[in-house]
């Protein structure tokens, strides 16, 4: 299985399995997960980079409407998954 390094804010880089990609209006995102296996936490990114940039920038895909938008994409590409959104990250505190 491919893997894509990924450094978050302030933190170490780490590598993360990518399970399914797809083009979306030009964008090419990636449903990326924590583990090769097994339930795992998993998260959707986008490539970020310019066209004439040699490495890829990833970001993690945070706008509700997007994220929404493909994660059905994704649901409809693999038969098996189920996209959960994470409610501890709940903007009503």
């Amino acid at each position: 299985m491919e893997k894509i390094p990924f450094t978050p804010e302030g933190g170490e880089q780490i590598e993360l399995y990518v399970i399914e990609q797809t083009t979306l209006g030009g964008i090419d995102y990636y449903l990326v997960a924590d583990s090769e296996e097994g339930d795992c936490e998993c998260m959707i990114m986008k490539d970020t980079s310019g066209k004439d940039e040699q490495e890829a920038v990833f970001e993690i895909v945070d706008d509700d409407g997007e994220l929404n938008a493909v994660a059905r994409v994704f649901e409809s590409l693999l038969d098996d998954v189920s996209i959960v959104a994470d409610d501890s990250s709940d903007k009503n505190e």
